[in-house]
């Protein structure tokens, strides 16, 4: 009975402290998640994705973006849409925009939900000609414009205060001319740029090898266009991009393979060529046809994508505008319509529309050039890559 008496004191004050043990480990289990999920939070970004639909794609796209290691994951089907294959994003990243290339072409406006897992489809609107391609905002968000590539017109609608298409604002300018390709018997606008002022807006136009500049009053509407800059004989212009700090323009070449820096006179709304230069290596025989173009963060480098020798074609521009062929960089796809650069300038994507893979490239931020992380994204027809 001794030993009894002795050890039941002992056994509840062992019990006693192993609870008060396990108390203390529950209380002190952190309320936030770990570090580590935390960092992957901070190196995701989200990245849009348009496409073009039937082949396995069915609309908009949401990925996730890792900034440190150039990953790609997280597919998610933002909204079923047919031929979304150009899309622009509201500043607030509320809002996406969208082409729809068809007969007749279509725009549409989507908005975010609550949790940024879909977007809620607001209205579709004419782009007032064929098979739609191109569309932007402008930097005040008061105005959108749009490409359209088979009837070779752009349009031009008034938002208003909540992003919205004002019904009965569309106004539209048919383009009339041809040059010497084949697939310039008519006029085939590809793209629609704004200018920082907000009084000018630019057409790209293969069918004409011309940038037209249409001048915007204070009411949205726009006046008589004329011609900003002629390129040469079946150059076939199609994407245009503005340099942020000076005044100088980018014009890549779809049918003559090769891109243009040109000056910008802003209150006359014409270009001057400082420079033309190839984006294919010399002993390039093949068929080939540039797609897009983008500067370099820094604007030290300009790249422009080759669709058939499957490349991206590495630049420096100089303070004058002067281009200097770097080289190319295989995409490791086929067929880059369209690419882009990571907000920090770290990385390079490119979507290779026929191969259906989206694939990731450092930037040596030193020289420009580029390198393959091995990072890809299988999916169909990706046409459109927006940060």
């Amino acid at each position: 009975m001794k030993k009894v008496v002795t050890y039941v004191p002992i056994l509840f004050s062992l019990l006693f402290l192993l609870g008060c043990g396990e108390k203390e480990k529950k209380e002190s289990k952190p309320a936030s998640p770990p570090p580590t999920t935390m960092q992957e939070q901070e190196s995701s970004t989200e990245l849009l994705v348009g496409t073009f639909t039937g082949e396995g794609s069915e609309g908009i796209y949401k990925l996730d973006f890792n900034t440190e290691t150039g990953e790609l994951g997280n597919k998610t089907l933002l909204v079923v849409r047919e031929n979304p294959g150009y899309l622009d994003i509201s500043r607030d990243r509320s809002r996406v925009y969208s082409s729809n290339s068809g007969t007749p072409g279509s725009l549409s406006i989507f908005e975010f939900n609550t949790d940024r897992s879909g977007l809620r489809h607001i209205g579709d609107y004419s782009s007032e000609g064929d098979g739609a391609c191109f569309i932007e905002l402008s930097k005040n968000e008061n105005l959108v414009a749009a490409a359209n590539y088979g009837s070779g017109s752009i349009v031009l609608y008034s938002l208003d205060t909540k992003g919205m298409m004002v019904s009965g604002t569309a106004q539209k300018q048919q383009h009339k001319g041809s040059s010497t390709s084949p697939r310039q018997k008519s006029a085939h606008a590809h793209c629609v740029k704004f200018d920082d002022t907000g009084k000018t807006l630019y057409a790209v136009d293969l069918g004409m090898d011309a940038v037209v500049a249409y001048p915007l009053g204070s009411d949205g509407r726009w006046g008589k266009g004329h011609t900003a800059l002629k390129t040469r004989p079946g150059d076939g212009p199609r994407h245009m991009i503005f340099h942020p700090t000076k005044n100088m323009a980018f014009v890549i070449n779809e049918l003559s393979n090769t891109v243009i820096s040109a000056k910008v006179d802003a209150q006359k709304a014409k270009f001057e060529i400082i420079d033309q230069k190839s984006t294919l290596p010399d002993d390039f025989k093949d068929e080939s046809f540039c797609a897009d173009i983008h500067l370099s963060p820094d604007n030290r480098f300009l790249y422009a994508s080759n669709r058939g020798h499957n490349s991206i074609a590495i630049f420096s521009v100089s303070e004058e505008g002067q281009l200097e062929f770097l080289g190319t960089e295989p995409v490791r796809g086929d067929w880059p319509r369209n690419f882009t650069l990571s907000p920090d300038g770290r990385f390079l994507l490119a979507a290779n529309q026929k191969s259906g893979n989206i694939t990731v490239f450092n930037v040596n931020r030193a020289t420009g050039l580029l390198s393959y992380t091995g990072h890809e994204l299988k999916m169909s027809q990706p046409v459109c890559l927006k940060f």
